[in-house]
């Protein structure tokens, strides 16, 4: 078994009487991609939120390679890099100084080597200093993942990563993410595209209503339902878990 790079134990979160997650338990271990699969409102952004820092649980701890997200955060934020599902960006800077600027949000040196090696490995090179808002939607989205990478982060986020892209571009951001795995990255990734999981993730988690109802090798789990699609197994659990019959 390899290290674990994240350590979720009796995590719960609260927003008033409504419970986002529930005594959830969880391990990702170094250099793999995990995929974390759940229908809208389940809980995947906001245990993502509170492993990064953008929430705090209200009960259990979380740690990121042995640190403990609340006592150390800024610790534990520099070893974690989140690209958010929503694409956002400030329309009047170039890539580059996007890369720049958030390198000194990350609590690293601003460097324009790392940026332009960020931004060659993103095929954005010959936009380094066009303003972010003429990006097509693509590359505005190759960014998001380049930003998130400045600080050389050990576990990396991925949240909807290929959401509203075409085919073409969501082969090729999967073949980076397969690169950054092969790299040393651990990678945590969220994704409706259930091909998504199958074709990248190692283990497979699903989380339904806060809690998490399975956590399994990806062959494992395909091989114990005879072949059968990722798709239908996810869609049979979600349907069990609701108390309907699978189709």
């Amino acid at each position: 078994m390899k290290p674990s790079v994240l350590r979720c134990s009796h995590v719960t979160k609260r927003y008033g009487d409504f419970t986002a997650l529930e005594d959830l338990s969880l391990e990702v271990y170094e250099g793999e991609i995990f995929a974390l699969l759940g229908p809208n409102g389940a809980g995947k952004s906001t245990l993502i939120h509170c492993i990064t820092g953008v929430s705090k649980q209200s009960e259990g701890t979380i740690e990121v390679l042995g640190f403990d997200t609340l006592r150390d955060f800024r610790t534990t934020r520099r070893l974690v890099g989140l690209v958010p599902q929503e694409i956002n960006y400030d329309p009047f800077f170039t890539p580059m100084e996007n890369l720049m600027i958030n390198m000194g949000l990350m609590g690293v040196e601003p460097d324009r080597e790392r940026a332009e090696d960020l931004l060659r490995t993103f095929a954005l090179e010959d936009k380094r200093d066009a303003y972010t808002r003429t990006l097509s939607g693509g590359m505005k989205r190759r960014l998001l993942i380049a930003k998130a990478l400045v600080h050389q982060p050990r576990l990396l986020f991925l949240d909807e990563p290929t959401a509203g892209v075409d085919v073409e571009l969501r082969r090729e951001l999967w073949q980076e993410v397969e690169d950054l795995r092969a790299a040393g990255t651990t990678i945590v990734l969220t994704t409706h595209y259930i091909e998504e999981a199958e074709r990248l993730a190692d283990r497979i988690g699903v989380i339904h209503n806060g809690e998490l109802l399975l956590v399994e090798g990806r062959e494992s789990l395909l091989e114990r339902h005879d072949g059968r699609s990722l798709e239908d197994i996810f869609v049979e659990l979600i349907r069990r878990a609701d108390g309907r019959h699978a189709a």
